[in-house]
């Protein structure tokens, strides 16, 4: 990715005021340097490469806010989730001892962990909010896998751009880009709270991502694929959620 300014983007920003002709060209800055969502078609798409470019230069090294264990919310909302496929309810009945995580794609080595193995690699522990694009939110203590170490143990190569991350549930999946996916605070969450990740929030496996609305924590978590481009995967936008309607980057 080519280095561009944050003069140089700011400024597409304040053209952006000026109307669409101005969205337009923020947008045309932001392809010059690589930063374009893969939503970036349709009425909407200037402004969702707007959002994008701007948070990706100017919160390029930036936390989610961690909380102390004296904020860890003390009834966290488990929100709906679909019924359980028959696989499922098999794992679930061995305790998830056969549950497995592939990752393929742009990797050196392939490759596939079971749930004590993940607990095997470098752990990390981190109390932050879950926040809602419906309005609620909680925090919480996840523990997990940094997906930084497991992408280091299969090799990405140079040219990656994303992981694509799928559920359980075919239909179910989603991606990030390299920059959240090497993020130190991003993981493979297999506890919360001091105990294994309840079924209701995500277990065995929920991929964690703190600085991306609630919906880009995904659920069930089955395979990700390291990938140079989106178009190959759904209609091409980066996830299920814009085609559903919602954005496919949803930092805050």
């Amino acid at each position: 990715m080519n280095q561009i300014t944050r003069r140089r983007l700011i400024t597409g920003g304040v053209a952006a005021t000026a109307g669409v002709a101005g969205l337009a060209a923020a947008a045309r800055i932001a392809g010059r340097y690589g930063l374009v969502p893969p939503d970036c078609k349709g009425i909407y798409g200037p402004g969702e490469t707007l959002t994008y470019a701007a948070q990706r230069v100017l919160t390029a090294h930036s936390l989610a806010r961690e909380f102390p264990r004296s904020m860890i919310s003390k009834t966290p909302f488990m929100n709906e989730t679909a019924p359980k496929s028959d696989e499922f309810k098999r794992l679930e009945a061995g305790d998830f001892k056969e549950w497995r995580l592939a990752i393929d794609g742009m990797v050196a080595r392939p490759g596939v962990y079971s749930i004590s193995e993940l607990k095997s690699l470098p752990m990390r522990s981190q109390i932050t909010e879950v926040v809602c694009e419906e309005g609620w939110s909680y925090i919480a203590e996840w523990i997990g896998t940094p997906l930084s170490d497991v992408l280091q143990a299969v090799g990405v190569l140079p040219q990656a751009r994303y992981v694509a991350y799928f559920a359980i549930e075919k239909d179910w999946w989603d991606s990030i880009d390299m920059a959240d996916a090497w993020h130190p605070q991003t993981v493979l969450s297999w506890g919360m709270n001091d105990g294994d990740l309840p079924v209701g929030f995500g277990g065995p496996l929920r991929l964690r991502v703190p600085r991306q609305l609630g919906y880009k924590s995904m659920k069930y978590l089955t395979r990700l694929t390291v990938t140079d481009s989106m178009k190959k995967f759904g209609k091409g936008l980066g996830s299920a959620s814009p085609e559903g309607g919602y954005a496919w980057y949803a930092g805050i």
